[in-house]
This record gives C-alpha cells, structure tokens and sequence, in this order.
C-alpha cells in the first residue's frame, strides 16, 4: 500500500478546501425589501355617510291620486312610474287644445290661400294697396293664432304628462307623503328617496387642522368591515366654521357604486395632513392569524416567522412600525412560505 497520495488527489483535495461555500439557494417563491419610503402624515376623524342625490318630489298638476306603485325601502330604478294622478281633466284639456290647433291651421291655410291671391293681383295693379295691407294682417294674425293653438297643445300634452309621477334617479324609498284616493295640488310632496350610486361622507374638522386639510385635499374613508380604505375622488370645504365648536365641516365624495356602504352610516375618514418617511413592506407580504400580523422573513435561503407591529395602510404598500429592519427581505407568498417553513423544520434545519 503506498504511504503517499497520488499528486493530482492532493491538489483537487486543497482546492475543495479553500473553495467558498455555495451561496444559499433562492426560495421557490417571490420576494422583496422593505424599504423606507414617503407616507401621507394622516388625522382619522368620525363623519357620516350621505346621499348625494335625495330629494322630495312634488305634485306638479291638480288632481285625485289614482295609483301608488312603490311604498318605503322599495328600489326604483330611474324612470319608473311611481305615482298616477287621475288625468279625466287633463285629457279633455289636450283633446280642446288638439281641437284648436286643428280650427287654427284651416284658418291658416284660409288666409295663405287670400294672403297669396290678393298679392298676385296687386302685383298686376289690379287691387288697392289697402286690400293688399288687409290680406297680410289677416295672414299674420292667422299665423300667430297658429303658433298660440300649437303652444296649447304642448302645454296640455305637458300637464297630462305630469300626471304620471317618475322616478328621477334609481334609488330608495324613503318616505310617502300621500294616500290612496287623496287629492293634491301643484307643490304638494309625494315622494322622497335618495340614490345608492353617489355617496359623501361629511366631516367635521377641528380649525387647528383645516389648513393642512385643504393644502393636500386628500382622504381615505375605511369601510365599516374594516376593508381597504376607499379614495376620495374630491373634497369640499364649507366656507365658514361653526361658532359653537370651530369645526369645519368637509365633504368627502366617494366613486360611484360603492357597496357596503349606506346614508346614515358612521365611517372613520382619514385626511392628510402631511408627509412622513416609514418602512414599508407590499401589503400582499403581510400575513394575519387572528390578532397577530407577521411576515415571513427570508435570509441566506431560511426562513423565519416573525410578528410584525404594522401602520397605515398607502394603496399596495402597508407601513411596518416593529418588527423589521431595512433591507431584510419578505416573502410575497405567505402560504408559499409558510409550506417552506414547515419542510425545513421537519428537515431538521
């Protein structure tokens, strides 16, 4: 047996020892830093959810209610009858002014036809010039009367029409003001609802914050269920204070359609008031069991569960105020990440 390796053994033997060690390999699932980054300085206040659109409709002609077709809490959607008005009056008002229109165009045609043959003839010298003058006053005066029985009409057919009571949005029910059979008169209430489709919720913000308030002109309302928060599309500043508190009341109107969300509800608005630098992480990162929030922190290929103290919430980012450090790295899938760190403890790693 030889008591020296072979040359070539020993050389290969010395380059594995001093070899760097492989680097860890990646994980099988996304990841990224938490980084600091410039957040709104935000003040949540209480405000109350309203409609933008709700409104009373009235009676606009005389007569018998004939038809209710909607009670309170009944959806209407835009257009929709719902109140008739027994219309016997406004009918035969419309037939006499059809009948006028129709008395009023053979008066007309009468005095195109002599307006047309007395000017031929004065044309020739034939007539005097006071008939011609009399034939184009007849003319005008059966044109005007013309126009007059054609306004009549349009305003008989308007009045029948306001005898059938629609709805001028899609919206809700709110109250009814009259009963079946009752008489009314131009003016008198019917109907009020409001609009599920534009709400706006009214703040009322303290003097010492009203100024910053209108400098950035934007907010955030948090939903009830405690959802991601929901962005103003535009701020309204009442112009003057409340003499009793000094507060400044602010509308805060929400996109279209948005659900889970009712007049008369009791929200939390968030209003920036500044800017601030915090660690962010991106909110898919952030895992929630129950009570605790944490992240899956990746480092040199091991994974660990660490519980994290977040912040406020800035469209896909959330901020970190415990927990983390910048630079450390975390994972976008917290299931995937999850599943890596149940295989590498059961590895025994």
């Amino acid at each position: 047996m030889p008591m020296f390796a072979p040359k070539s053994l020993v050389c290969m033997c010395a380059l594995l020892a001093s070899a760097p060690a492989s680097s860890a390999a990646e994980p099988p699932f996304s990841v990224a830093e938490a980084k600091r980054q410039t957040l709104s300085d935000e003040r949540v206040l209480d405000g109350v959810v309203e409609a933008v659109n709700r409104s009373t409709v009235s009676a606009q002609t005389a007569g018998r209610v004939e038809t209710i077709m909607v009670d309170v809490n009944d959806f209407v959607p835009q257009g929709a009858p719902i109140i008739r008005i027994r219309n016997i009056e406004q009918r035969a008002g419309l037939d006499q002014a059809q009948a006028n229109l129709r008395e009023a165009q053979a008066r007309f045609l009468e005095a195109e036809a002599e307006y047309n043959r007395i000017r031929g003839v004065y044309e020739r010298k034939v007539v005097a010039k006071a008939q011609m003058d009399a034939a184009t006053a007849g003319f005008d005066a059966a044109k005007a009367r013309l126009e007059a029985a054609q306004a009549g009409v349009s305003q008989a057919r308007e009045s029948l029409g306001y005898t059938t009571i629609n709805a001028p949005y899609s919206g809700i029910v709110l109250e009814r003001h009259v009963q079946l059979g009752e008489t009314v008169q131009p003016g008198k209430p019917l109907m009020t609802g409001f609009s599920l489709d534009e709400l706006r919720v009214v703040a009322n913000v303290p003097q010492r914050l009203i100024a910053p308030v209108r400098h950035y002109k934007k907010a955030w309302v948090v939903p009830p269920d405690g959802g991601k928060p929901i962005a103003a599309e535009k701020l309204t500043f009442f112009p003057y204070a409340d003499p009793q508190s000094n507060v400044f009341k602010v509308r805060v109107y929400l996109p279209k359609k948005i659900e889970g969300l009712y007049p008369g509800m009791f929200v939390k608005t968030a209003f920036q008031v500044g800017e601030a630098s915090g660690l962010t992480v991106p909110r898919q990162a952030l895992a929630q069991r129950g009570e605790v929030s944490a992240v899956y922190v990746v480092r040199e290929g091991r994974v660990q569960l660490r519980q994290v103290r977040p912040g406020r919430s800035e469209g896909e980012t959330v901020e970190i105020l415990a927990g983390l450090e910048p630079g450390e790295r975390v994972a976008l899938d917290p299931i995937q990440a999850g599943i890596a760190l149940r295989n590498q403890r059961q590895a025994g790693q």
